[in-house]
């Protein structure tokens, strides 16, 4: 089974579509072709192999069919393979890492790079979050933690209740180190978004902070960000 995953990303112009499905949005196959460099009937026959190894669902809407990551765990395990690759990616995975990307992006539906990464830390540092007794990478809440994201406009018992993992380390493959995942970090992703702290690039796993943004990273968190 693990050799029929490999072998399903070990093609380029496979990897280059699911690194772009790893902003969480749903594409086309007419625009993962071009992402890919191929044709639509050579895209179409990619996306074959990696629905069957359930690498990549699709939905159709009316005349359009659009194609997401098969899950989260995709997500992770692609993010994972980022930092074996040695962040090597302008060749294999994705066709260049530009400093905005390294910056602030997004992670499946969760902030990665630097931004994510210093936001992580200080909500280590700051004692709302520590770490889970029963799990190595995992975070519990403390009632500072859930006073504060509450008031950041996280419903923290919301993300609780969700039927996936609350709050854990993810490994930065740029950063090598982690930013926050799980319900708790897509929250905060959506908070980010909602205030226009950042917003998403078009057709990119890229995050633009807001000069409103900037304000709110450096009172709120002591975060500088360029």
């Amino acid at each position: 089974m693990v050799s029929e995953i490999a072998a399903g990303i070990a093609v380029p112009a496979r990897t280059r579509m699911l690194y772009a499905l790893m902003d969480g949005r749903a594409r086309t196959a007419t625009e993962l072709a071009l992402i890919a460099g191929v044709n639509p009937s050579t895209a179409s026959t990619h996306l074959a192999q990696l629905m069957k190894r359930c690498l990549v669902t699709a939905s159709t809407r009316g005349r359009y069919r659009y194609y997401t990551l098969g899950d989260q765990r995709v997500a992770e395990a692609l993010e994972s393979l980022m930092v074996v690759a040695g962040g090597r990616s302008s060749t294999d995975f994705v066709p260049t890492t530009p400093a905005d990307l390294r910056g602030a992006r997004t992670c499946y539906d969760h902030m990665a790079g630097t931004l994510a990464v210093k936001l992580h830390d200080v909500f280590l540092e700051q004692g709302w979050l520590h770490a889970a007794q029963d799990c190595d990478d995992g975070y519990e809440i403390s009632k500072r933690g859930r006073d504060d994201f509450e008031e950041l406009g996280i419903d923290v018992a919301a993300a609780e209740a969700q039927r996936r993992r609350f709050a854990y380390g993810c490994l930065d493959w740029s950063e090598r180190t982690p930013h926050l995942a799980g319900a708790l970090g897509a929250g905060l992703l959506q908070v980010a978004l909602r205030r226009k702290w950042v917003y998403r690039d078009l057709d990119s796993r890229a995050l633009s902070v807001t000069t409103r943004g900037r304000r709110e990273f450096r009172v709120r968190f002591g975060i500088s960000v360029p």
